[in-house]
């Protein structure tokens, strides 16, 4: 008997997963130096978003979302890519900006991988619904 295939959001799912750890390894560590060396977080979190975002947008339309038909880039998705990864920067700035504002800098750093976490789930339901789909 042959095995049913596992649903199309699943297997982007685990992929938007592994890309995802890969961006998120260099986002985080992009913040802690930077924020070590005294940049403040309004500054350092979008600058380490936007260098991690990068290699995410082709790992994601070359490999989390293609299919059959082949890698899903290009300027359009790109145009509808740049709103999502904005709106979620300035969401994760605020909070991290608040809690190294009260809580201090070493608690925003923890934080961090926590705070990218949600910022993902969201972040893959508006990349599969809205930016990659064919």
């Amino acid at each position: 008997m042959p095995v049913p295939a596992s649903p199309p959001w699943a297997r982007q799912g685990l992929r938007f997963l592994l890309v995802g750890l890969a961006q998120l390894l260099l986002d985080w560590s992009l913040y802690v130096l930077l924020t070590g060396l005294g940049a403040d977080t309004a500054w350092a979190n979008p600058f380490s978003r936007f260098c991690a975002m990068l290699p995410g947008f082709w790992g994601h339309g070359r490999y989390t979302f293609a299919d059959a038909d082949g890698a899903r880039l290009g300027w359009a998705r790109l145009a509808r890519f740049l709103p999502t990864w904005t709106v979620l920067t300035v969401l994760g700035t605020w909070v991290l900006s608040w809690l190294a504002g009260t809580r201090g800098l070493p608690a925003a750093w923890l934080a961090k991988p926590a705070l990218e976490a949600v910022l993902a789930v969201l972040s893959f339901l508006a990349l599969r619904a809205w930016v990659y789909r064919r």
